[in-house]
């Protein structure tokens, strides 16, 4: 699938076709692309009571391909390499730019992990990643990070709360507890219950 040309916003039936083509296996499909869709869920969520319009079409978009990264992940094996995991944004941007995507489509898969990773953190953790700055700097691409930290990928998946969020982001420091915060007070918080009755999924 390539895009026609550098502006282009993809439709919400490409991106499902592109996780069907770059997906390892249905698991690993089921999982990313039942993420992406939920997170596009609660964005859609939060828009309502955005106080400055977004474009909605680069938000669903962004929502919907955030995670394509986590397919190259998997091994020979079909295996997830949960050791790299945090590579899955540098790596899901790098396959959007290589299909022809634009770039302010591509930056939601680099830019969307936690609250936004600086050169800093980048260099203090020993992140396996180029140095650089991956922070959600659109109000599109600040959206779509927020609306990511209420759900998680694990076994089972889960939607997460704003308190058990803020609670976990504790341990990167206060700079994250703040940037997170103001989040909040930007753009509110969604209403788990009825995503979590939709997808049978539960709240932590």
């Amino acid at each position: 699938m390539t895009v026609d040309h550098a502006l282009a916003v993809p439709t919400d039936e490409q991106i499902r076709a592109l996780h069907e083509r770059i997906a390892p296996h249905e698991e690993a499909f089921t999982l990313v692309y039942t993420h992406c869709r939920i997170v596009c869920a609660v964005a859609e969520q939060l828009l309502d009571s955005c106080p400055t319009d977004l474009n909605v079409e680069l938000v669903r978009a962004g929502s919907l391909l955030h995670d394509i990264g986590v397919y190259r992940l998997y091994g020979a094996t079909g295996e997830l390499d949960h050791a790299n995991y945090v590579r899955h944004g540098v790596l899901g941007h790098a396959l959007l730019r290589d299909l022809g995507f634009s770039e302010r489509v591509s930056r939601f898969c680099s830019h969307h992990t936690g609250v936004g990773l600086t050169r800093e953190d980048v260099l203090r953790q020993c992140l396996p990643l180029p140095v650089a700055d991956y922070t959600a700097d659109t109000p599109e691409e600040q959206l779509v990070l927020y609306a990511d930290k209420f759900h998680s990928k694990t076994t089972p998946p889960t939607f997460v709360t704003a308190a058990s969020y803020a609670v976990g982001v504790r341990r990167f420091g206060a700079d994250k507890v703040a940037r997170f915060a103001a989040l909040v007070e930007r753009f509110g918080e969604p209403d788990l219950r009825l995503l979590s009755d939709r997808y049978r999924q539960p709240i932590i």
